[in-house]
């Protein structure tokens, strides 16, 4: 009896049981221009994330011809970098855009589960000093360990009903919520808070307020903006200044605070599909949280290459923070003193 051709496997009908993977393209035959271009990163840079990589994404599946670890990382690369499933993306490489959407996946779960390998903040004590001393060398702020502020990333409306993701412009947005070091190094990452919470709720509730507040060093603290409340390791800008001292203070904070500014300005730049300008991120929370996490963890790994965290322009639409400050003054003492004595020590 004859058998449909509909039922067959065309793979096989072209490669036969044999073939267990297809390589639809290969880095050697491309140059070092083209990936970039196309991919945004350079060779060197690609083939660590084959290396780091590969072993997960080459895991058994049932298919006749599984796709790659290189072409899943490329397939990825060329989501993030371009924020677009297009058909010129998949005909690189070779793959459908249905595939492209499976290799996506892949790669951001891949990358989500070694997020704590790339995303903390350092430990022993001589790299701790000089991440106060690099922080202290921008303007002259003491005990810096980070700096912290919210940004929002656009997402589809995940439910009819559900009003939490929806921010105060009336867009559905993540609202996520980074610490970074002097260079832009991401040092903490929660991407997965609803968009309806303001900063400082986002903090609250914030894994960061817990490990500062029980783990953290206690010789410093992290600079935030005026959407934060002040606390002993979190220190904002005087509402109202009125002495020289208190000028120079908010002077120095602005401009030390400004770096993570500066980061989510190149976060965005690199990583198209998160500056808007191709539209939302078309998946659940869970997923886009996965997927914004996944280019944070690809934005330390690049700088631990040497790609210039400021070389990128900003482009497209962001979807910046949304607080108007109406925090009134931080009504712990214990903070309030912290704080002054620091205007005291160093800016008096």
């Amino acid at each position: 009896m004859a058998v449909p051709i509909a039922v067959l496997d065309c793979d096989l009908l072209l490669y036969g049981r044999g073939h267990r993977t297809l390589d639809r393209f290969k880095l050697e035959d491309v140059t070092d221009e083209y990936l970039v271009s196309t991919y945004g990163f350079p060779r060197q840079f690609i083939c660590y994330l084959v290396d780091l990589l590969g072993a997960t994404l080459s895991r058994p599946t049932q298919r006749s011809r599984a796709i790659s670890p290189e072409t899943q990382i490329l397939a990825a690369l060329g989501f993030y970098t371009s924020g677009s499933f297009q058909t010129r993306m998949g005909d690189a490489i070779g793959i459908s855009q249905a595939s492209m959407s499976r290799c996506v996946a892949n790669v951001t779960e891949a990358l989500v589960e070694r997020a704590s390998q790339f995303i903390h903040f350092p430990k022993d004590e001589a790299t701790v000093q000089t991440l106060k001393e690099d922080f202290y060398g921008l303007a002259g702020m003491p005990g810096v360990l980070g700096v912290v502020d919210c940004t929002h990333v656009a997402i589809k409306a995940p439910n009819a009903e559900d009003l939490s993701y929806v921010n105060r412009k009336g867009l559905h947005s993540l609202n996520c919520l980074m610490v970074c070091d002097s260079r832009g190094v991401l040092l903490s990452a929660e991407t997965h808070w609803p968009g309806s919470l303001a900063d400082c709720a986002v903090l609250e509730q914030a894994a960061l307020t817990s490990q500062f507040e029980t783990e953290l060093h206690k010789d410093g603290w992290l600079l935030g903006d005026s959407s934060f409340l002040l606390r002993t390791w979190l220190m904002t800008p005087l509402h109202i200044p009125e002495t020289p001292a208190e000028y120079r203070y908010n002077m120095a904070h602005s401009a030390t605070h400004n770096v993570i500014e500066r980061t989510f300005r190149t976060i965005r730049a690199r990583f198209r599909c998160l500056d808007g300008s191709k539209g939302t991120l078309q998946y659940s929370p869970e997923k886009s949280s996965h997927i914004i996490l996944a280019c944070c963890v690809l934005h330390n790994i690049s700088l631990q290459h040497g790609l210039d965290v400021w070389s990128a322009p900003a482009t497209g639409h962001v979807e910046q923070s949304e607080e108007e400050y109406e925090q009134t003054e931080s009504m712990d003492s214990e903070a309030c003193r912290v704080r002054q004595e620091l205007l005291l020590t160093h800016f008096s």
